[in-house]
């Protein structure tokens, strides 16, 4: 399998704490990864590191070999990487129609609970509806050639929770996408040859696939 991006050696500080210490993490194209650890585990900052939201105190990002360190995180998005953060992963003050558009205009939503609240303004869904409206901007048809998710089932029921993987392994079996979410443990329905790195205070206490996991 070919690596689509990769942290090297990466650092990252808040103020005087260092969330990730020197981590090495590739992420292959058409695989899903699964970043699994606990709250300050470091899972949410690997994402943000690769998808430009925090600087690297030190190391590099590497896209298809290249060094994009510096690129920023609107860069990195025209290039093909869509994230989408566990908070405020929605414009509040846009309907659900506007907030679908700025993705792919004139497409139905991947969730059909949405399609009669393309009307309502985006701050008046609940939590769950709000959650479905963030994970269709990695779930419309699009080119996207990497697609980061920090806790995709968060406030989702279970059975539309199912549907949200589904349509995520599909974005990586189907359309060779590099699909990487961030949990708190490996969710059910990923495709055979999942990769799991599980981190701990920052670092990599375990990497491998999903059925060598204990």
């Amino acid at each position: 399998m070919s690596v689509e991006m990769a942290l090297r050696a990466a650092r990252v500080r808040y103020g005087p704490l260092e969330a990730l210490h020197g981590l090495d993490l590739p992420v292959p194209a058409g695989t899903v990864t699964v970043l699994l650890g606990r709250n300050g585990s470091g899972r949410t900052t690997a994402l943000r590191a690769l998808a430009g939201t925090v600087r690297l105190s030190a190391g590099r990002v590497l896209w298809r070999g290249a060094d994009v360190t510096r690129l920023p995180a609107h860069e990195r998005a025209r290039r093909g990487l869509c994230f989408v953060p566990d908070l405020q992963a929605v414009y509040a003050g846009l309907t659900v129609a506007e907030n679908l558009a700025l993705t792919s205009p004139g497409t139905r939503p991947p969730f059909p609970e949405l399609v009669p609240l393309l009307d309502r303004t985006a701050g008046t869904l609940s939590g769950g509806e709000r959650r479905m409206l963030a994970l269709s901007r990695a779930l419309l048809p699009r080119d996207a050639r990497v697609v980061l998710v920090d806790e995709p089932s968060l406030g989702l029921a279970p059975p539309v929770a199912a549907r949200t993987y589904r349509g995520l392994a599909a974005l990586a079996v189907e359309g060779g996408a590099a699909v990487v979410l961030a949990e708190r443990r490996v969710p059910d329905g990923l495709p055979p040859g999942t990769l799991v790195h599980e981190l701990a205070r920052g670092s990599l206490a375990f990497s491998g696939e999903r059925a060598e996991l204990g």
